[in-house]
């Protein structure tokens, strides 16, 4: 791929995708966006299907045609190797690049929040809708999670937050648990008075099913008012990223390297004290050389930037293809 080629920067999550058409010297010709990227739910062919539009939306607005050189996409349920691998093929049998690369898209975090020279280490945490951990270490090394569910060990992110806030909040209502505010304030925000009313509404979609993404917000928001079960929910998803970082550090050998540690996902940009302050005390505590960021940039930034990587392209690209999103 030469520096005067074009790469297609993909980056599909769960609720939506983005992807951009970028030259090799960092500009960025066209970008598009579309919806969510749900291979388990609806097959890895028609998965890819969500693509197409956009592939073919940012090659009509540069004027281009395919195939381009490089195809760099990070992927939302890209969790196993095996997935890894279908999802390759499935987007290479589109004909839209002659190489294709495909991981997880928690990597697309990780590679827009380090250094665009020298060797990439570090470590990245999302908690957005979901929950997940990747990490690089000298010489190539890697570590990761399967991050496919509670089947998995995972605890957290948006959906699973929303679930426990439902949960304690039915209980104290019905008095199977302890008080909270949760019980008044979740049907409140949608016009209903009782948890009974709005487990009806949910179970029977009069709510559609992505309105609970409206849930955490409230959690926290209940958690800063000094609820003691929002408060607990809160702490709970500290401790859980501040355990997947320290894990992922020890496993790459740099525990006592000071080593960048990635934040991102609506979660953890939001910074809500309560969530934030804690984890950074955590990672302070038995992470000592941890150093923490969070990250804003979209994940597409490091779709691209791998695009870049890939080309060999030169460091003007890189403050390019960055300024682009600022």
């Amino acid at each position: 791929m030469g520096l005067t080629g074009t790469a297609l920067a993909v980056d599909a999550g769960n609720s939506k995708t983005d992807v951009a058409l970028v030259a090799t010297d960092g500009s960025v010709l066209a970008t598009a966006r579309g919806g969510g990227f749900r291979p388990p739910t609806v097959g890895t062919e028609r998965a890819v299907d969500v693509l197409a539009p956009l592939v073919r939306t940012v090659l009509a607005q540069a004027g281009r045609a395919a195939p381009v050189d490089h195809l760099s996409a990070f992927l939302a349920n890209a969790d196993l190797p095996v997935e890894e691998a279908r999802l390759t093929a499935g987007i290479a049998d589109r004909g839209w690049a002659r190489t294709v690369s495909v991981r997880n898209d928690t990597f697309a975090l990780l590679r827009a929040g380090l250094p665009d020279h020298g060797e990439p280490v570090g470590v990245a945490v999302v908690c957005g809708a979901g929950i997940n951990c990747v990490g690089l270490g000298p010489d190539g090394a890697t570590a990761r999670f399967p991050a496919i569910g509670r089947i998995s060990g995972d605890w957290g992110g948006g959906a699973h937050l929303a679930e426990e806030a439902l949960w304690h909040a039915a209980r104290a209502e019905d008095g199977r648990g302890a008080p909270t505010e949760l019980s008044r304030a979740l049907p409140a925000h949608f016009g209903l008075t009782t948890m009974r009313e709005l487990i009806e509404a949910l179970h029977l979609h009069h709510l559609p099913t992505h309105r609970r993404h409206e849930l955490p917000p409230l959690l926290f928001t209940v958690a800063a008012s000094g609820d003691e079960i929002a408060r607990t929910l809160i702490t709970r998803q500290a401790e859980e990223i501040a355990l997947l970082a320290h894990l992922t550090l020890k496993r790459l050998n740099l525990l006592t390297t000071p080593t960048p540690v990635l934040l991102g996902g609506g979660v953890l940009t939001a910074r809500a004290p309560l969530l934030h302050d804690h984890l950074t005390q955590l990672l302070a505590e038995h992470a000592p050389k941890a150093v923490p960021q969070v990250v804003t940039a979209p994940p597409v930034l490091g779709a691209a930037l791998d695009a870049l990587d890939r080309a060999g392209a030169e460091a003007g690209a890189y403050e390019r293809v960055r300024g682009w999103w600022g």
